[in-house]
Order: C-alpha cells, then structure tokens, then sequence
C-alpha cells in the first residue's frame, strides 16, 4: 500500500506526531518549529488575502486612497 493511498485521519494521527515530537532530538524539534511557523504563516496570507479581496469585491476599499491622504495630511499638521 502506498502513502498516498492510506486515509489519514486527524484523531489518529494526533496522538502518533504527538509521540513523534516528544522523541524527537534537539535539532528536530527546531526544525519542526520553523516548518510549523512557515505553514502558520501560509494560512494566515491565504485568510487575508481571501478578506482583501472580499472586501475589495465589496466596495470598502474603495476609499482606501483618500484615507491615506487625510491621514498624511493630519501627520503633517501634527
């Protein structure tokens, strides 16, 4: 059976990569941080720009430059 024909599932699998990371040496783990953060990362740029475009499509943006420019305006009065 090859990997991509096993189904993984969630409930099962956690307890395994919880065991995995637990007997994992030093240099490991750092590693697994830095993967974990990269993917973090990923998904949190996928739900924004998901946001921006959704309000883009909504019209909110549409002002976005004349805010900019009052709010310049007000940083050089100040």
């Amino acid at each position: 059976m090859s990997m991509s024909s096993i189904v993984l599932e969630p409930n099962k699998l956690r307890p395994e990569i919880i065991q995995r990371v637990e007997s994992m040496d030093d240099e490991s783990l750092l590693l697994l941080h830095r993967v974990l953060l990269f993917l973090e990362k990923q998904r949190l740029w996928r739900e924004l720009s998901a946001e921006a475009e959704e309000d883009r499509r909504s019209g909110k943006l549409d002002r976005l430059p004349e805010i900019i420019r009052q709010a310049r305006a007000e940083l050089r009065k100040g």
